[in-house]
């Protein structure tokens, strides 16, 4: 595919992602849309994770990296890649995931057909070792604000935001909430709509130690993203959650 076309900013927080960084960079590397930009942010990491992105760099210079001075979270390492991001699109893809080689390429083209501020697309699960499973978790074709509280379809390494219709966006700060989560829920809060692309385009490493592996910590985050990102009442609060836990009850039996 040729070059033309509008730039995307990939979002790439990094801690400590020595072991993965360089297969995921590759993955971006290998798309057939070439017109990207990836914001790598690292978190202070104590392994080799700088040393490598910095070779990437010298191969590929649609690669930048910003080192923060100190140690923040996620949030506030996507939220900086957001800032220095120059494209029309922001794409979301994290440190250990991986991207298949058409996924940019066949979600612009699906967001320009549906008129889409917001994407997403279905994505499989792999191990720690990089070795794919069968599991893989199709989207809905539409998430709204109510279908998005009851349940978390939404994978962050396959979503893909046209800034052009939406606006500048921050990942909500607070370390107790799922800011990923709670950004798509102020999103879909102004009547934006979420489409699905029913295609397997991304891949997901289940690491041991992910926050998704942690279902009690991962609940938690989930009800202070209603109460402190969402301002959502207790009783609201109370009968979404349910919801929730119900769907991701039947999501996470599948791995």
């Amino acid at each position: 595919m040729s070059n033309h076309g509008e730039l995307v900013s990939i979002i790439t927080p990094t801690y400590n992602a020595a072991r993965y960084i360089m297969e995921t960079i590759q993955s971006v590397r290998e798309q057939t849309y070439l017109n990207w930009e990836m914001i790598i942010v690292d978190d202070c990491s104590t392994d080799n994770t700088v040393e490598n992105v910095k070779q990437e760099m010298k191969e590929d210079p649609r690669i930048s990296l910003v080192e923060l001075t100190s140690n923040s979270g996620p949030a506030v390492a996507r939220n900086t890649a957001i800032i220095r991001a120059k494209g029309d699109y922001l794409a979301f893809l994290d440190s250990d995931d991986l991207w298949l080689p058409q996924k940019l390429e066949k979600q612009l083209m699906f967001m320009k057909e549906k008129d889409a501020a917001f994407s997403f697309t279905d994505y499989r699960i792999m191990n720690e070792d990089g070795g794919k499973t069968d599991v893989i978790f199709k989207c809905p074709p539409l998430v709204e604000y109510k279908d998005l509280l009851k349940n978390t379809s939404i994978g962050t390494l396959t979503v893909i935001l046209d800034k052009r219709k939406i606006g500048e966006v921050q990942m909500p700060l607070h370390r107790d909430c799922s800011e990923d989560y709670g950004l798509w829920l102020n999103i879909l809060s102004k009547g934006i709509g979420a489409y699905g692309l029913d295609e397997e385009l991304a891949i997901y490493r289940k690491c041991e130690n992910s926050l998704s592996s942690n279902k009690l910590k991962s609940a938690q985050k989930t009800w202070n993203t209603y109460r402190k990102v969402g301002k959502i009442n207790i009783l609201l609060s109370i009968w979404y959650f349910v919801h929730y836990s119900v769907n991701g009850y039947k999501k996470h039996s599948k791995v």
